[in-house]
């Protein structure tokens, strides 16, 4: 008889979370720092993957059967898992990259959206900018009730309360984040939304991929001929943010965040604090 694998990490494997968390950071540092008109999805993907690999860490997405990139890249109505290609991105495109990083057999797993500048079409540029922002500010509202939360489902009434506060936005229900420890998708699911169901307890040794998905019209999509691309239906824009989250026996700590999530944390009251 097998024994299901329990959803709460020890002290020692939350402290072994650490290094794919900074290599998963280091690497979408390194997307954002190359993104500009005219680049290429699979130069983004190469600067990626050489980020993870100068950390002592390989790319987690690659493990993932038939794919065979360190990034999604998703641009305009591509919500996520875009395939990295020679497409060049243009002015006033709307980019989310996803990427991930294994070290020692423990996972990372983060995203961020960012719009290329167009000053011929500030309209366009500050509806996706602000399309960004939400999706982002959702998320940190979504670790910040993480740090108080008694049970995991309260982290979706926290991002889906923000949003509606926002304006009309959507929230896509198709596609939730996830636990993440020693495989990049564990139990249990994390619902950007309200759901009837409390969710697990929140206790030490929990630790979550948050990431909201969020759209300017229809939460219906499609998945493009390459079966991978997930896009709107109606076309509209697409934002996605999304971090790893440790919850242990002092408080909280952002995995894929270089500062823990301090400064994302700090507007709405919550400290992080290291793993001890």
């Amino acid at each position: 008889m097998s024994l299901r694998r329990s959803i709460y990490k020890t002290p020692a494997q939350l402290r072994l979370m650490i290094a794919p968390g900074l290599a998963t950071a280091a690497s979408l540092a390194a997307a954002r720092a190359a993104m500009r008109p005219g680049v290429s999805t699979l130069e983004l993907d190469a600067a990626a993957e050489a980020a993870i690999v100068a950390l002592g860490g390989t790319s987690n997405f690659k493990l993932e059967a038939g794919y065979r990139h360190t990034v999604c890249a998703s641009i305009n109505e591509e919500v996520v898992h875009g395939i990295p290609t020679d497409r060049r991105l243009a002015a006033g495109d709307i980019v989310s990259i996803d990427s991930g990083a294994v070290i020692d057999g423990w996972n990372g797993d983060a995203a961020f959206t960012f719009v290329i500048p167009d000053p011929s079409r500030p309209e366009l540029v500050a509806a996706r900018e602000e399309l960004s922002r939400v999706t982002e500010q959702s998320l940190w509202h979504g670790i910040a009730r993480l740090a108080v939360a008694r049970h995991l489902n309260e982290v979706g009434e926290a991002i889906e309360d923000y949003v509606e506060s926002q304006g009309s936005y959507g929230i896509l229900t198709d596609y939730v984040g996830h636990g993440i420890g020693r495989s990049m998708h564990e139990a249990p699911p994390v619902f950007n939304y309200r759901v009837r169901q409390k969710g697990p307890d929140v206790k030490p040794g929990l630790v979550v991929a948050i990431e909201p998905m969020v759209v300017l019209g229809s939460i219906e999509t499609f998945v493009r001929e390459d079966e991978w691309t997930v896009a709107t239906s109606d076309l509209k824009a697409a934002a996605h943010w999304e971090h790893s989250v440790a919850v242990h026996k002092d408080g909280i700590w952002v995995l894929t965040a270089e500062d823990g999530g301090a400064s994302g944390l700090k507007p709405l009251g919550i400290t992080p604090v290291p793993i001890p």
